[in-house]
């Protein structure tokens, strides 16, 4: 293969130039980014305080809630900074050792995250199909191994991303990232080289994470329904359904904007640049800032210790 003279070799330095096309209005984009992060950060450490706090709350589908709240600080935290100082700041560049770190980051948060909401699902399977025998099944150490097995399946799977990058492109048209955080589609389009291998990874990783995570999700929670319709009494069945509530909120929230993200960075050469760039970076930032306020408003054993936290502080 013959490589253009216009390239450049290994580049240790790259640029984010952040939204193409509204590069003049960043400065005012960031104030509702630094806002949802914010709420999400304040949100998701009063989430993790109450669930550490309340004994009661020990349980496992708590103790995913949790483990989601340090998930979604985690991923806030690896693309807000950077993102904010590309708007307001203008520091646009990033080392490429750095811009893969954070790839890498992202990406195993992403995949950590959806593994979590599998975890819940299969919590309130067990709990609404086989009751007497949840706390038999869901002991504290298959929690520890669902928590490990689900962070070392992100980890594992995204980092083969980062070595194909790493060493196997090495001449690259251009060192200008047309996006707001290194994604790993937008830094394998910087290649002068075949990145055939690179796309139908990271099509593999997306469709054995997020596929797999999905129909079993999917599978449980008709299984779920099933049972619920055949509950005698009908508060009965508003119980169960009201303690899946919250979760399929954030279940389609999730992933409906995972997938348009997902695919318009691959196939969806129409759509305007700023308009997928946006919907990206607020992917990413909208489930942290939405989980703990759809957890605290729909789930009492939350939602009573948090009005409790709020109304001290009002009496002090």
């Amino acid at each position: 293969m013959s490589i253009s003279n216009v390239t450049i070799f290994m580049p240790s330095v790259l640029t984010l130039i952040g939204i193409p096309g509204l590069e003049s209005v960043q400065c005012w984009i960031g104030i509702p980014f630094c806002a949802m992060y914010l709420i999400a950060m304040i949100g998701n450490f009063l989430l993790l305080i109450i669930i550490i706090s309340e004994h009661s709350l020990h349980q496992p589908m708590y103790i995913f809630l949790g483990m989601l709240g340090v998930t979604d600080i985690a991923l806030s935290t690896s693309i807000v900074p950077k993102m904010l100082g590309i708007f307001w700041f203008h520091v646009t560049e990033i080392y490429f050792d750095s811009c893969l770190l954070q790839m890498w980051l992202i990406h195993t948060f992403q995949c950590t995250e959806s593994g979590i909401l599998l975890a819940i699902a299969l919590d309130h399977y067990v709990a609404i199909c086989y009751p007497l025998r949840h706390a038999a099944i869901f002991s504290h150490q298959l929690v520890t191994q669902i928590t490990a097995m689900v962070t070392l399946r992100a980890a594992v799977l995204v980092a083969p991303c980062l070595v194909l990058i790493r060493f196997r492109l090495q001449f690259y048209h251009t060192t200008v990232i047309s996006h707001s955080y290194c994604e790993h589609m937008a830094v394998v389009k910087l290649a002068a080289e075949n990145i055939r291998v690179n796309k139908i990874y990271g099509l593999f990783v997306a469709f054995t994470v997020a596929g797999l995570d999905i129909v079993l999700i999917m599978l449980s929670y008709i299984q779920i329904f099933i049972t619920v319709f055949r509950l005698p009494q009908k508060e009965a069945r508003l119980k169960a359904f009201n303690t899946c509530v919250a979760h399929i909120c954030v279940f389609l929230q999730f992933y409906s904007l995972g997938f348009f993200s997902f695919f318009a960075h691959r196939f969806g050469s129409h759509i305007p640049p700023y308009i997928h760039i946006l919907f990206s970076s607020t992917y990413l930032l909208v489930p942290p800032f939405l989980n703990p306020l759809v957890y605290g408003a729909k789930t009492k054993q939350i939602h009573v210790p948090m009005v409790k936290i709020f109304c001290s502080k009002n009496l002090l």
